[in-house]
């Protein structure tokens, strides 16, 4: 999982009009059910799933503010790790399933999430209870383990919002089996059923769009009311003691160091060196100009080689001396973009990413625009329209 979605703990919700269409699939009947969402973010899913029917809705949620959320609109909220959940066996009529897409992290184990949450919650449902599950459509086979012996009537279809398409979702829908069914399987049978389960997942775009109009009806039958017991660490608790802890006062020195601020005049006049060190240590960026000269400044130190050949006994030799240079980017405020960095000689050859392998130390600048096409201004060191 990449940073941005890790931030996020994972959390992208199925879209509504999914979960609308989803929602036609499901006959609750006039008796009160227990269903479960483990994954329940601010609850809009599990509600939409069961809008107009008399349940008991609870969910597992991580993070703290969705949780919150949830917790206007659920019966019952866990904030916490669905694996440090537990509920009696059998006790869900209901499991909406839409856990993160990521690998587990563990010391001698990297299994998909998908996997291990059904491992963890499938038996959570009652025998003839069903289960909806949402996950990228290559990770369903992964589950063969656990869908294939524990529920049947299966029926997979593709999701076709914009949101599910980036990850090529699909919904799974099934019933749990009775133990006499599961029992009655054999081999050949699990064979066959894993067969035919990798058939259709095969091919994304062979799989059935998710129709508006369902063509197909999964009852979920009554339950007593469910009890999640939570045996995890007190997340939300934790949080508030954190800030008071010692090892926090460590080390917030590193991770939220206040950043220095810097006013009035110098006691002396700066020479050029200083002025060199000021900009590339950041000290200088910011808001200069007014009207269309209004612009964004952000100095960086990059790093050029300067190159030079020698002639020794018929033999060319090249030297190579790494230094730092100066660059300054400028956003204006109509959107142009312009880099302001040493004017290489014509004799310079250029690396692959348009960095100068050699520059001259005399000031001069090229300007270049963001517009294809656009001519480069050039400017003196002592002309740069800021600072």
């Amino acid at each position: 999982m990449r940073t941005q979605a890790k931030l996020k703990l994972g959390y992208y919700p199925l879209a509504l009009a999914e979960a609308r269409r989803i929602r036609n699939y499901l006959q609750f009947s006039d008796e009160t059910a227990s269903i479960l969402d483990p994954c329940s973010g601010t609850g809009a899913a599990l509600c939409s799933l069961s809008d107009g029917a008399a349940v008991r809705r609870c969910g597992i949620e991580l993070d703290a503010h969705r949780a919150e959320e949830a917790r206007k609109v659920l019966d019952e909220v866990i904030q916490g790790s669905a694996f440090d959940t537990h509920a009696p066996v059998d006790s869900f009529s209901l499991l909406y399933l839409n856990p993160p897409y990521d690998f587990e992290i563990g010391e001698g184990k990297n299994q998909r999430m998908e996997r291990l949450f059904l491992e963890h919650l499938g038996r959570w449902v009652r025998p003839g209870g069903v289960i909806v599950m949402v996950a990228p459509y290559d990770r369903v086979y992964d589950c063969r383990a656990i869908v294939t012996p524990q529920f049947k009537d299966k029926a997979i279809y593709r999701l076709t919002e914009p949101e599910a398409l980036a990850y090529k979702q699909v919904v799974v829908f099934g019933i749990r089996r009775t133990r006499q069914e599961r029992e009655r399987m054999n081999d050949h049978d699990v064979s066959l059923a894993n067969w035919k389960l990798n058939d259709r997942t095969r091919s994304y775009d062979e799989i059935p769009p998710l129709p508006d109009v369902a063509d197909r009806r999964y009852v979920i039958p009554p339950s007593f009311a469910a009890k999640l017991d939570y045996r995890g660490i007190p997340l939300d608790q934790l949080e508030d003691l954190l800030a008071k802890s010692p090892a926090w006062r460590q080390a917030r020195r590193v991770t939220h160091a206040p950043k220095p601020e810097f006013a009035g005049r110098p006691l002396t006049s700066l020479h050029q060196g200083h002025v060199a060190l000021l900009c590339t240590s950041g000290m200088m960026n910011g808001c200069f100009g007014e009207g269309k000269d209004r612009h964004v400044a952000h100095w960086e130190s990059v790093k050029v080689v300067d190159r030079r050949e020698e002639e020794e006994d018929g033999t060319t030799v090249i030297h190579e001396k790494e230094r730092f240079s100066q660059r300054l980017t400028l956003l204006y405020a109509n959107g142009r973009i312009a880099l302001l960095s040493e004017k290489p000689s014509d004799a310079v050859h250029r690396k692959e990413d348009g960095h100068a392998e050699r520059a001259p130390a005399h000031g001069q600048a090229d300007v270049y625009a963001s517009e294809p096409g656009h001519d480069h201004q050039r400017h003196g060191g002592d002309e740069l329209p800021c600072g």
